[in-house]
């Protein structure tokens, strides 16, 4: 049994580290990326000190939310995973002669049961962690990799606080910064404009709310917010205070099954009709939620199918689909984390997180989203965004693409690699 390191670090309200961003800083973000390979298709032999015939299984632990307030999300990354298991390694489930043998353990969004089931994971000899869905999980799961040397990919968890945390530390889907970038395409000039976040009170909407003062409001706009406790069950009050606000603008951070009555609230208070709404695209099941208010709101979008009009997105639809799935809005987050996973083991090494770290560290590759590259120098992923409108209402709900955003208008700020 392997002795397992226990993380001391704070939970999910641990304070986002500051940053710093300018009109420069966004100017100079267009890096020219090379070098894209597909996953399962580029890399070296395994490195991993018992020679290439070693076929020793490489336990991969998933850790996520199959039940809690983002089972739906949990639910998503899961199908992508395993139809981007499937193509990355062409339908064997090996890499390199080694099996990938998969472990699924739910964390229901609660910290404290996902750092102990990481424990027993590591403890049983697992040395790859993926899957988290919650940001709160995250900011506990990440000190605790680094400190047992067990790679960590997470999942659809969007704090900004995971990027640069430490060397075992990546991430397969987008950050909140990425988000809020995207959002500032479709504001245009914030200059003097007086922008409200509406959030819930947890480690994904505070990540928001920094990210949008560092961001809007270094573009010169005024920045407050209103933050909902996440089991808030009336929302109403807290739509009444942004429209007391009167904001020029107001963005959106919500995530869960809140959200219809968050829509309510608002659509019934005016907040949509009486100013200039912005937020994210959420998962298939909420296009109808948004009703008439649906086409008034202007939408960032991580992904939604048929938004990449990839090779590879279509390889994950398709695989999605024939397991029995329906691709939405985190299915990239788990294809992602499969081909991350198959890569950090053909070029980087089967037994040794650390050379699957390195092996990781600034790969370029194309996802189902697009060209996306891990910058080396803090596992930021860099990725494409989009942004969209809803068109239809009720079951007729569907997003229409209004922009394709590549990852050098989208990057977030470098930050220097942590500990």
């Amino acid at each position: 049994m392997r002795r397992i390191v226990t993380s001391t670090t704070s939970g999910p309200s641990a304070p986002h580290r500051s940053r710093s961003l300018t009109v420069l800083a966004l100017l100079a973000a267009g890096v020219l990326l090379t070098g894209c390979s597909k996953a399962g298709q580029a890399g070296s032999a395994p490195q991993d000190g018992a020679g290439s015939t070693a076929t020793a299984p490489v336990k991969v632990g998933l850790v996520y939310s199959r039940s809690g307030p983002l089972a739906a999300y949990g639910k998503q990354y899961l199908d992508g995973f395993h139809a981007g298991l499937a193509y990355a390694t062409h339908d064997t489930g090996k890499v390199a002669g080694h099996k990938v043998d998969v472990t699924e353990q739910d964390d229901a969004g609660d910290p404290a049961k996902a750092v102990a089931e990481t424990k027993s994971l590591i403890g049983k000899g697992t040395r790859i962690i993926a899957g988290t869905t919650d940001s709160g999980v995250a900011l506990q799961l990440a000190p605790l990799a680094a400190q047992n040397k067990v790679l960590y990919i997470s999942g659809p968890a969007a704090t900004d606080a995971l990027t640069g945390v430490n060397a075992y530390t990546f991430r397969s889907g987008r950050q909140s910064y990425q988000d809020i970038l995207t959002a500032g395409t479709l504001l245009g000039d914030s200059k003097g404009k007086k922008v409200t976040v509406l959030a819930q009170n947890s480690a994904f909407g505070q990540a928001n709310v920094a990210a949008v003062k560092q961001v809007l409001g270094g573009q010169g706009a005024v920045v407050d917010s209103v933050l909902a406790p996440p089991s808030a069950g009336d929302l109403t009050p807290f739509a009444r205070q942004v429209k007391a606000h009167k904001p020029d603008l107001v963005f959106v951070a919500w995530a869960g099954a809140s959200a219809p009555a968050l829509w309510t609230a608002l659509d019934q208070q005016g907040v949509v009709m009486s100013t200039k709404v912005v937020t994210g695209l959420a998962g298939v099941a909420s296009y109808p939620l948004f009703g008439t208010a649906g086409s008034k709101v202007s939408f960032l979008a991580h992904y939604f199918p048929g938004a990449a009009g990839t090779p590879v997105e279509k390889a994950m639809l398709d695989g999605i689909t024939a397991a029995g799935g329906t691709p939405d809005l985190f299915s990239p987050d788990g294809f992602t984390a499969a081909q991350m996973i198959v890569h950090a083991i053909e070029a980087g090494s089967a037994t040794d997180p650390t050379a699957m770290a390195k092996a990781l560290e600034g790969w370029s590759f194309q996802g189902p989203k697009g060209d996306e590259q891990i910058r080396a120098a803090d596992h930021a992923l860099l990725q494409p965004m989009f942004t969209a409108k809803l068109t239809g209402s009720g079951a007729a709900a569907k997003p229409q693409l209004v922009g394709r955003l590549p990852m050098a208008s989208v990057t977030p700020p470098p930050h220097p690699m942590a500990g």
